[in-house]
């Protein structure tokens, strides 16, 4: 489930809680990653809660309508379309899914505001109009309609985002990621496919030979073990700076990036440079790129 980019980014902000906590130990910080990569895979697995909870908030609404004293001829011959969609039993009723759910203690049951508030917002949406109205009936026109509302209603939703906050620390920043994985679940039960957990690291879906676990954890151990010495050697190359003055955010940067050069000599060092000058651009001030970019170049050139 998680690619190199990703991995690098939650090496990256371990190696900024050392820089933050110099008394850090390489075990807490192992630990640190470890549940950094599996909160990933968590919320993916709250996210795809929705699809249940959800059609069970459109089922109700159904229901509460229909019980009125004087219903209209909508309320009382409603459009179960969305209601009866296929894709939410996949999930509710696999096994699989809600043995993990409930062993996570992962549920939507206490945020019926946060529920409202999407499923007016989905209504109100010109995809879901085209759903309602097409005519068609099928497990792949219901996944569509899924992966259009993953792709469209969460990102950028500050209700969501308090939750997620709440619920754990790692969640705002692993929430695009997540969604795209979502996004590909729904093309998966599109195709008549049954649920399966994805594996947690990338290397397990795509059977690459190298392991991504392998490579993260080396690339932790590598910018503990040699932290000091990068912190010295990048104090060299910036001389008209005192390091206390250098964004900490750019130091873990550039010390993890040093420690992926030296770790994994086979990676390009433009490969390596390129990847943590993205990684500034988000997690960085706006002088960062250029900064990281400069920095990453001259030590690792001049190291080989």
């Amino acid at each position: 489930m998680l690619n190199r980019r990703i991995l690098r980014i939650k090496a990256f902000k371990t190696v900024y809680s050392l820089t933050e906590n110099p008394s850090m130990s390489l075990k807490e910080a192992q630990m640190q990653l470890e549940r950094s990569c599996e909160a990933a895979r968590d919320l993916y697995l709250f996210l795809l809660g929705l699809v249940p909870a959800l059609t069970r908030e459109a089922s109700m609404r159904i229901e509460a309508a229909r019980g009125k004293f004087n219903p209209t001829e909508e309320e009382k011959h409603p459009n179960m379309k969305f209601a009866g969609n296929r894709v939410a039993p996949l999930l509710a009723e696999d096994p699989d899914y809600t043995k993990i759910m409930s062993r996570k203690k992962l549920s939507w049951e206490q945020y019926d505001v946060l529920l409202r508030h999407l499923y007016d917002s989905l209504r109100q949406r010109g995809y879901y109009a085209g759903y309602m109205d097409s005519g068609k009936d099928s497990i792949k026109e219901d996944a569509g309609l899924w992966k259009a509302f993953f792709e469209n209603e969460l990102e950028d939703n500050e209700e969501l985002e308090r939750i997620l906050e709440d619920l754990s620390v790692w969640w705002n920043d692993d929430l695009g990621y997540a969604l795209t994985w979502c996004c590909r679940t729904m093309d998966d039960l599109g195709r008549g496919e049954r649920w399966n957990m994805p594996p947690l690291y990338m290397s397990d879906v795509t059977g690459k030979e190298e392991s991504d676990g392998d490579f993260v954890s080396r690339l932790l151990r590598k910018a503990f073990a040699g932290y000091q010495n990068y912190v010295t050697r990048i104090g060299e190359v910036t001389p008209q700076w005192d390091l206390g003055r250098i964004c900490a955010t750019d130091l873990a940067l550039i010390v993890t990036g040093l420690a992926e050069a030296d770790a994994f000599p086979d990676i390009p060092k433009k490969v390596t440079i390129n990847e943590f000058v993205e990684i500034s651009k988000y997690y960085s001030t706006p002088e960062s790129r250029a900064f990281v970019n400069g920095i990453l170049d001259k030590l690792i050139d001049k190291a080989l």
